[in-house]
């Protein structure tokens, strides 16, 4: 994702911020769930995400760390980027050896039990217009295009999926 606000911001800088926010109790387990998938017991890839309602929540640990970090000339308000009554996607990430390896997938398909244990029918997330690759892997996972949405100065298709008990699956 690429977001206007963040260009000025030293990468290690910004690496540090979210950092720190997954190490918070809101993105560890009040309010997010994290699904990691290891091979040959290391990390190959990682999926983030959350129920609707409790973006503002997410947004807020951002705001407030980046508030107290010299690295960011204002703090870092983030666009809104889920619809109502679904568990967002936030982001999905598979080391750069792994990928065409089935991993992303894997993660992909134990998304649906997690947005139901939090209550949630319907899954969504956003993909960038310039990224045609990852829409045709959600495509292939069965998500569909139900609309656009703009983050920051930027357009994404916004997707979902029903989220139905599968088997389980071991990312």
């Amino acid at each position: 994702m690429q977001l206007e606000e963040l260009e000025d911001v030293p990468e290690p800088g910004l690496a540090k911020v979210i950092t720190k926010a997954y190490q918070t109790d809101t993105y560890l387990f009040d309010k997010a769930s994290t699904v990691v998938a290891e091979a040959d017991g290391q990390v190959v890839g990682v999926m983030f995400g959350y129920p609707s309602e409790n973006e503002g929540t997410i947004n807020q640990v951002l705001y407030n760390l980046s508030k107290q970090s010299a690295d960011f000339k204002t703090p870092f308000i983030a666009d809104s980027e889920t619809n109502s009554d679904e568990w967002y996607l936030d982001s999905i990430a598979v080391r750069p050896d792994y990928q065409g390896c089935g991993v992303g997938s894997r993660l992909l398909k134990t998304v649906p039990n997690v947005a139901l244990n939090d209550g949630k029918k319907t899954v969504g997330l956003n993909v960038d217009f310039e990224n045609p690759n990852a829409k045709k892997l959600y495509e292939r996972n069965g998500f569909e295009t139900v609309g656009t949405q703009m983050i920051g100065d930027h357009l994404y298709y916004h997707m979902q999926k029903a989220a139905t008990v599968s088997e389980p699956v071991y990312a």
